[in-house]
């Protein structure tokens, strides 16, 4: 079994072939998904529909610098970044720290370590965001994530149960985004007929949506998931 959350997506900025079809191999082989961009350009054109959890980039590209890339993705996005480059210079490796990378990797490099910095940087990003981020916003509706309640526009307050409460913290981590099954149900093994997500889909339609038969915001997208139709807007909790 793969000791890794299958579902993150990791952009790799890199315009070597050879080298890419590696980092992609090895992150593949450790459950993470990928896309390739060749270029600066491409990777900023991709970020209009793409929603990495981390961009792999390299320094040397095509089109800009990699120090340039890094840091219109950091305006663009709040996913993490992980500079890997040949240049071994400590002036570049303080400057691309300094400027918002989470870290830092010489080519050539161990694949096992690759992956280790990734994992790493998911970990310290995801925890930060957990303890900054207690109240999501959409619609009016408040979902707090530290009491698992869900307070309607006109104040009424709602108890999810844990289940509940995973799956719409889901959802609002990822709003407009098709989001299949597999990834709604975690870490749960998914059998192709296992119709529990339905049933947990169908109780929290039930308290957010006006009229469940014709949901606002939790949208079926036959043939591939599920799509959280709103802006989300964050803050924090109160301790």
């Amino acid at each position: 079994m793969r000791d890794t959350e299958p579902t993150k997506l990791i952009t790799i900025v890199e315009d070597d072939p050879d080298v890419a079809k590696i980092i992609e191999q090895v992150l593949a082989d450790f459950g993470f998904r990928t896309a390739w961009c060749r270029s600066g350009g491409d990777l900023l054109r991709r970020l209009r529909t793409l929603a990495p959890d981390l961009c792999i980039i390299d320094l040397g590209l095509p089109d800009m610098d990699g120090i340039e890339a890094m840091q219109r993705v950091r305006a663009q996005s709040g996913c993490g970044i992980l500079i890997l480059t040949g240049r071994a210079h400590v002036s570049d490796r303080v400057m691309g720290l300094e400027l918002g990378a989470d870290d830092y990797v010489l080519k050539p490099f161990e694949p096992r370590e690759l992956v280790a910095r990734v994992r790493s940087i998911l970990r310290r990003r995801e925890g930060h965001e957990t303890s900054a981020r207690q109240i999501a916003e959409f619609a009016g509706w408040h979902f707090n994530l530290g009491n698992n309640t869900l307070t309607s526009p006109g104040g009424v307050e709602h108890a999810l149960s844990t289940a509940e409460t995973e799956l719409l913290k889901v959802f609002v981590s990822n709003p407009n985004r098709i989001l299949q099954r597999e990834k709604l149900m975690g870490t749960r093994d998914l059998a192709p007929n296992d119709r529990a997500i339905d049933v947990r889909i169908s109780r929290l339609r039930r308290k957010l949506e006006p009229d469940a038969d014709s949901p606002a915001f939790i949208k079926t997208v036959y043939g591939a998931g599920y799509l959280f139709l709103a802006t989300v807007n964050w803050s924090g909790g109160v301790n």
